[in-house]
């Protein structure tokens, strides 16, 4: 009998203040950015955080695996997802969260400052690249964007 390892998640998406959710964002965002991607804690906590709001997901067992915030101005930041649920929707799951409220709060686009390695999964939602590269805590970025006209 072979072992099919079963990738199925499912995901429930939650969005709140960085007051009432920060412990549970927090050690995702660390774990990706600063561990992982060697971004120093400086750059990754800033003022932002208190004025966004912020979208949690959670597996099916209740844990936290993935987070994002969108901005006052628009802006859909600090997309992380833990390592082992990466490639099973949580990005997505998160991205469209986020993307609903920005709609809700009547913003006619988002923009992002993508990680090269991410652009193909922000096109598959819309988003087109506009500029070149940048970088940003040492990570080549670009500037992408998605209207909802």
């Amino acid at each position: 009998m072979e072992l099919i390892k079963d990738v199925s998640v499912s995901i429930q998406v939650r969005l709140g203040q960085w007051d009432e959710i920060k412990d549970q964002a927090m050690p995702i965002r660390l774990d990706v950015f600063v561990h992982e991607q060697k971004v120093p804690i400086e750059e990754e906590v800033d003022e932002m955080d208190p004025l966004s709001v912020h979208a949690l997901a959670f597996n099916d067992a209740g844990l936290v695996v993935g987070t994002g915030r969108l901005l006052p101005d628009g802006h859909i930041g600090r997309m992380s997802v833990l390592q082992g649920y990466r490639g099973l929707g949580v990005g997505s799951a998160v991205l469209a969260a986020l993307m609903e409220r920005a709609q809700v709060l009547d913003f006619s686009e988002v923009i992002l400052h993508a990680q090269t390695h991410a652009r193909n999964f922000y096109s598959l939602h819309g988003f087109e690249q506009e500029g070149e590269i940048f970088y940003e805590a040492n990570i080549p970025h670009v500037i992408m964007r998605r209207r909802f006209v």
